[in-house]
Order: structure tokens, then sequence, then C-alpha cells
């Protein structure tokens, strides 16, 4: 599987647990660290730490390998680590104090297909 398509995957596994403003980038021409990042942020430590156990169910019915969590029992900023893809969900407030879109302003947005039904 691609990596474009498994950012798609974790985008909709962040979708269906209700994440708000859910963007991705594209890390390649910006940083060694990752291909990608995928931000997103919940209202709540239960829904941040619900976002972080979608993304990893979704990982494992793919047969992704998540390679480590970060954070997950403080819920204010959780770290999926899935190899060339690093997914980063936040409580709002977390969010608006880091501003990783800003940080990493050069890096281009990756367009997601989110199923918004409804």
């Amino acid at each position: 599987m691609e990596n474009k398509e498994i950012v798609e995957l974790i985008a909709e596994a962040c979708d269906d647990k209700r994440a708000e403003d859910i963007i991705a980038l594209d890390m390649n021409q910006v940083s060694l660290v990752a291909d990608y990042f995928l931000i997103c942020h919940g209202s709540t430590e239960r829904q941040v730490q619900a976002i972080a156990r979608g993304i990893k169910d979704a990982m494992e019915e793919n047969e992704v390998n998540v390679k480590r969590v970060e954070g997950f029992e403080q819920a204010r900023w959780i770290l999926v680590d899935i190899g060339d893809i690093v997914c980063h969900i936040f409580h709002k407030d977390e969010r608006q104090y880091y501003n990783l879109e800003r940080l990493w302003g050069d890096a281009a947005r990756l367009p997601l297909q989110l199923g918004q039904e409804g």
C-alpha cells in the first residue's frame, strides 16, 4: 500500500471519530523525519484518545505497522508513528498553541477525499 493511500485511510479514521480540521502535509521536500504529517484535533481528552485508537485500529485492519504511540495517557498531543507517516492528534488548545501548520508552512498540503456524509 502506498503512503498516500495510508494517509487517506488515516484521515478517514480521524473523520469517523469526528476529528476537526484534518490536514495532511507532504513533508518530502522540507523534512527528513517523515514523508507525511497528518494533523487534526479533538475537543476533549476522551475524543483525542478515541481518534488515536481509531487510527491504530484502521492500521491493524489494513496490516500497516504502527511503530509507536506517544502521549496517549495525557491526551493533549498524541503522536502516532507509522514510519513514513506521523499523525499529530491534538487537544484543540494545544493545536492552536503549537501551530504545526505554520511551523511547517513550506510543506505542501495533500488534498484529502473525506466522505462528509450527513
